[in-house]
């Protein structure tokens, strides 16, 4: 369940992990950027305002909306009646479920009966938008880093150094 949470982030696993891991990739260098007083790049791309946005979309989307639809779930009484388990494994039953929903592939716990109406849209409503707009985000910020100019971080650190010793060229 934690992996799910995480939003898969394991390669070769089910779900929307490769686009997660480039975001959580994109949050760490801006952080790392930021800490050491440079500007953030990545594979030769400064990460700026539109990145960074995208980004914490793909990262929080799917966290966010299974926090906002489980707590939807356990506020309203006639859903909350539908759980066979209504401790502690019953909570871990919904998370579950939402999680799997919104990162994964829809699968819930035998436990919770996941065929009323409320389990069904809202189970459609966490994959539309659990999936989509993480993956619509990430098109955006490959799409903005796509038209960007390759930056060369010795060229603009160091520019008083000369050309063929910076390319490694001593004469």
């Amino acid at each position: 369940m934690f992996m799910i949470l995480l939003g898969e982030v394991a390669f070769g696993g089910v779900g929307s992990g490769f686009y997660t891991m480039i975001g959580f990739v994109v949050l760490a260098v801006f952080i790392a950027g930021l800490m050491i007083g440079r500007t953030p790049e990545y594979l030769g791309k400064k990460i700026e305002v539109l990145e960074m946005r995208t980004a914490v979309i793909t990262v929080l989307v799917p966290g966010v909306l299974v926090l906002l639809l489980s707590s939807i779930a356990l506020i309203l009484p006639n859903v909350a009646e539908v759980m066979k388990n209504p401790g502690p494994h019953g909570l871990s039953e919904l998370i579950y479920a939402f999680a799997s929903m919104a990162n994964n592939n829809g699968s819930a716990f035998a436990g919770l009966d996941a065929t009323s109406a409320f389990y069904t849209l809202t189970g459609a409503l966490a994959m539309a938008i659990g999936r989509f707009v993480p993956a619509v985000a990430m098109l955006a910020m490959a799409g903005s880093l796509a038209q960007k100019k390759k930056f060369h971080p010795a060229l603009e650190l160091f520019p008083l150094l000369p050309l063929h010793f910076l390319s490694g060229q001593l004469w």
